[in-house]
């Protein structure tokens, strides 16, 4: 492993356009709970799955019990940028790597110093009003009682995060996709690579260094040019 390690520091030295592409396991040693893991969000037990609850049928129909949940589980705003979002930023201001495309929608590469980061999924540090448009912050929502309401006009707020059901934003994907296909060197980290779309735009990488970074295998182990099977924050402390 360390020879593995050795590895990835050398090609990152040498790059000069890297793309970060990573998922719910990098923000685990932050203190949030990832999805698929076995202490992770779907291996808990409400009265709907969290795939139901955080879709935008239930959304639209359930808002009440959506931001149950969503308070509870998904705003975490005690967590601070662990050793992976820290060292991700510093490589980017030395000029190594071009940017993060990132899966989370917790704000910690932002936190961390990372300026170019590409939000697949949205952020819960945004949020709207569905009537009127005005913006509010995390901690109105987080503070709200029962379902958040406009300020100005009494509309519903809704977090800027993609929900099941809905798509992409064009303009992150086209961004993401840009900057992997001109990448010298992708790292993927932290994630299981099973959720769709996101996990295609991977397809986009040209390059033969190809790193995969996970504490689980992935579909991508067998086309990768450099596996590491440890926990993303402890492989970036060494780099």
């Amino acid at each position: 492993m360390d020879e593995a390690i050795k590895t990835l520091a050398a090609w990152l030295q040498e790059s000069k356009k890297a793309v970060f592409f990573g998922g719910a396991g990098v923000s685990t040693a932050s203190g949030i709970p990832d999805f698929r893991s076995t202490d992770g969000l779907y291996n808990q037990q409400y009265a709907w799955p969290p795939e139901t609850i955080l879709s935008h049928t239930f959304f639209e129909e359930k808002p009440d019990e959506f931001y149950r949940f969503y308070r509870d589980k998904m705003l975490c705003l005690e967590a601070q940028p662990n050793t992976c979002h820290l060292r991700l930023a510093e490589l980017e201001q030395e000029g190594h790597l071009r940017s993060v495309v990132t899966q989370n929608i917790d704000g910690l590469h932002q936190a961390a110093g990372s300026r170019r980061v590409w939000e697949l999924h949205g952020s819960v540090l945004r949020n709207y009003c569905q009537k009127c448009g005005k913006s509010h912050d995390v901690f109105y929502m987080k503070e709200a009682a029962g379902v958040p309401r406009c300020q100005v006009c009494g509309g519903m707020l809704k977090p800027d995060v993609v929900l099941y059901e809905e798509g992409l934003d064009t303009d992150v994907i086209t961004g993401a996709v840009n900057d992997i296909s001109q990448a010298d060197m992708l790292i993927i980290g932290g994630t299981s690579l099973v959720v769709y779309p996101a996990a295609g735009l991977i397809n986009y990488y040209r390059g033969n260094r190809l790193v995969l970074i996970n504490k689980t295998p992935t579909p991508a182990d067998k086309h990768a040019n450099l596996v590491i099977h440890e926990p993303i924050a402890e492989v970036f402390a060494q780099v």
